[in-house]
């Protein structure tokens, strides 16, 4: 698979991508491979609370090959670069709504996620809502947003739910893209929507190196002393190398601040 020219223009002048049954003929066999991730992990999982796992495709063989297949490996490349970074990703149970919010990473890098929707969702049902452009943060009308979305009803007299994002209904199999920065959330879902997104960030310049490396420590909260899972190491081979190289040769300060971590909180972050 490979992107047409139109495709990245949109991407990169919207901030997202919608590719329906890009992994149709996979999805039986993804789905059976993230319930038995969650059956493994152990985790309980509480009631009307997001359940999180982190890294999550790291832990299975077959979903660390993901990585490696075109369909996916294309869409960084295209849109980062041939050597873009996998920035690990992370397992969802999600419940109810999720406030619009925008993720910039660390250092302005420029990063994407690519999600993997396991369930029906539509507009009401907990699909993904976007803002188009407002990723765009040196831009008038991306500064108005993100100033006032948090109050939407004292700024123009609407909740959340109410304002006019788009709504990107999905079917298991269809992988949705969007950039880090864009305004996101979602409405009117149900208890237990499962989700699996995958992270990536352009290749890190020197100059950020400093940004990388404060994001791999934020991964302490995970309670993972390696960034990146035992499957997605022990299976990789020398072109997955590429994408994992720069954060393994930057997570060395990784495992004191998990001590410090485990120190300090009840139990790892779920989110």
């Amino acid at each position: 698979m490979t992107l047409a020219a139109t495709q990245v223009r949109f991407f990169e002048t919207f901030g997202f991508l919608h590719l329906p049954g890009l992994m149709a003929n996979e999805i039986e066999r993804i789905t059976a491979a993230f319930e038995s991730v969650w059956e493994r992990a152990g985790r309980q999982r509480t009631p009307g609370k997001r359940a999180c796992l982190v890294p999550f495709v790291d832990r299975d063989a077959y979903l660390s090959a993901l990585l490696d297949d075109p369909r996916i490996n294309t869409i960084p490349s295209q849109l980062l670069g041939p050597d873009f970074n996998y920035c690990s990703s992370d397992g969802n149970f999600y419940t109810g709504n999720t406030a619009y919010h925008s993720n910039p990473f660390s250092g302005g890098l420029s990063a994407l996620k690519v999600a993997f929707y396991l369930d029906p969702v539509g507009p009401d049902s907990g699909c993904l809502r976007v803002f188009p452009g407002s990723h765009r943060f040196d831009d008038s009308y991306a500064k108005l947003l993100s100033g006032s979305i948090g109050s939407s009803a004292e700024a123009w007299g609407q909740e959340q739910s109410d304002l006019p994002a788009i709504s990107i209904s999905s079917q298991p199999g269809d992988v949705v893209v969007f950039t880090h920065g864009i305004k996101h959330g979602s409405f009117g879902g149900g208890e237990g929507r499962r989700l699996f997104v995958m992270n990536f960030t352009e290749h890190c310049p020197q100059e950020l190196l400093p940004a990388l490396r404060d994001h791999v420590g934020a991964m302490a909260r995970f309670w993972n002393d390696n960034y990146y899972g035992e499957a997605m190491l022990a299976t990789a081979g020398p072109e997955r190398m590429v994408h994992l190289q720069q954060i393994l040769d930057n997570q060395d300060h990784l495992p004191e601040l998990v001590a410090q971590a485990r120190r300090e909180m009840d139990g790892p972050a779920q989110g």
